[in-house]
């Protein structure tokens, strides 16, 4: 499911002067990287993490100021994906370098699970780092209780697009106006100060966009988007070898495309805040050593297998938009880079940068470096049991992904509960089926099962799951 997939989505038409990425660009050398590094150690960057809410990949229509800062003068990974398709888990992956399983936030009732000492905030704040974070934290967390290890803080309640209230640094209020513009203008004003306050900064932007229910701003309420005829997976015709929950699964293209055009039209908003945002670092001379990220919390299926949300183990749901951009650090000639790239690699990225020494916690990586994996554990906890759907774990690749359903939940503090007996498997060939239409292991044999490599992928899946 590759850009050139989707043709209406592509940088013509609707993405009309945004300048095209080069196909053949590749990541910079290792020595440039290096010799860019070491000419960027003397300052240590400024750190801006753009997060979005239930983005999936090939929105790039609604964003082309975006791509235009941030690929074309950045780098894009064209495998970024998220370790929990769900809000409170991804973002507290994203804080901590760790998946859902260690950092505790399995589910998105249990934010007080998260250990604040190991959030990069923290590690940021110590080191010396203004801190702010604007829009969305936590789901679950109460606006009434100040965020920790931040300067400064504009935290969004439940999803309201318009006249939302807020906690602004520790007096919840409600303040006028369309949430994304909200946001940012307090982003703006956290930048501005430092043209006085020399220390480096962090700030974490959340909107709400594009987060059902999806409202756009009144001047983009009626924008025009491209034409859309699905594909292959909206609807799947035959889901007799998919668990339960998809063969009963009953969203329709015209679903699909209701959800895309509003998620789009929300999404012209978070473009116009990033251009502001791009557009300040330039007036404070700060473009060239911030270090910005650009990624969903995760995915969103529109009505792919004729499901309509996140939370599944399918394509639409895990992998998302996944920029970055340091200039001064040698990220900024418009490249990609197709390692299998995941959002816990964004605190130990960041801590590299900064020149802190990793946490020996994280599960992730940094992304300054070379070293690529050879896939990804995936995961997803449901808090009812029997729920749907089922709790499941997932090996994932760039070839094939192999996924166990569980007979697990969350209970109300959010652990796990359950006997974990395997309910159901999927197997499918990335390669030959990108659209998941095929389950190898539905009516497979054991031969077939070992000549697909299952029992291995079942044992590797069981090592990431205890490590």
């Amino acid at each position: 499911m590759s850009r050139s997939d989707q043709p209406d989505l592509g940088r013509r038409g609707f993405l009309a002067g945004a300048t095209a990425v080069a196909a053949a660009a590749t990541v910079p050398t290792l020595a440039a990287r290096a010799e860019a590094a070491t000419a960027a150690a003397a300052s240590r960057p400024n750190i801006l993490v753009i997060l979005t809410d239930d983005q999936p990949l090939h929105t790039e229509a609604a964003t082309p100021k975006t791509l235009s800062w941030l690929v074309d003068g950045g780098v894009e990974f064209t495998r970024g994906h998220v370790a929990t398709p769900l809000c409170a888990p991804s973002r507290s992956s994203i804080f901590s370098g760790r998946h859902a399983r260690h950092h505790g936030v399995r589910d998105n009732s249990s934010p007080y699970n998260l250990d604040q000492s190991t959030t990069v905030q923290r590690h940021l704040q110590q080191a010396g780092y203004r801190t702010g974070l604007f829009g969305k934290y936590l789901n679950a967390w109460s606006n009434k209780d100040n965020p920790p290890h931040l300067d400064e803080w504009l935290l969004s309640a439940p999803v309201t697009y318009n006249d939302g209230t807020y906690n602004d640094n520790g007096t919840v209020r409600t303040l006028p106006g369309y949430t994304t513009g909200v946001i940012r203008d307090r982003a703006l004003q956290f930048l501005d100060k430092a043209a006085t306050d020399h220390r480096p900064w962090f700030a974490f932007v959340a909107p709400k966009a594009p987060h059902g229910p999806n409202t756009p701003e009144p001047k983009y309420a009626n924008t025009p988007v491209p034409a859309w005829n699905g594909r292959p997976s909206v609807p799947e015709a035959d889901r007799s070898d998919k668990p339960d929950y998809v063969q009963n699964a009953d969203r329709t293209l015209a679903d699909g495309q209701t959800v895309r055009r509003n998620q789009l039209r929300t999404l012209l908003s978070v473009d116009d805040a990033v251009q502001a945002l791009h557009d300040k670092l330039a007036d404070l001379g700060q473009l060239q050593n911030t270090l910005v990220f650009y990624l969903g919390d995760n995915g969103y299926s529109w009505s792919d297998h004729g499901w309509g949300a996140k939370s599944v183990p399918y394509r639409p749901a895990v992998e998302v938009p996944f920029y970055v951009s340091w200039p001064a650090g040698g990220l900024g000639a418009g490249t990609t880079d197709d390692r299998l790239a995941a959002n816990i690699d964004v605190a130990p990225t960041i801590l590299d940068a900064a020149g802190i020494a990793p946490s020996p916690l994280h599960d992730g990586r940094s992304l300054l470096g070379t070293a690529r994996r050879d896939h990804l554990l995936i995961e997803w906890w449901h808090r009812n049991p029997g729920g749907n759907p089922h709790t499941w774990s997932s090996y994932k690749s760039g070839t094939e992904q192999y996924t166990e359903y569980y007979a697990l939940h969350t209970d109300g503090t959010g652990q796990e509960v359950g006997t974990g007996e395997v309910l159901f498997r999927e197997y499918y060939d990335l390669v030959n089926d990108p659209y998941q239409l095929t389950n190898l292991l539905y009516g497979a044999t054991p031969a077939d099962e070992r000549r697909l490599g299952i029992p291995a992928l079942a044992t590797q899946l069981a090592a990431d799951r205890a490590a």
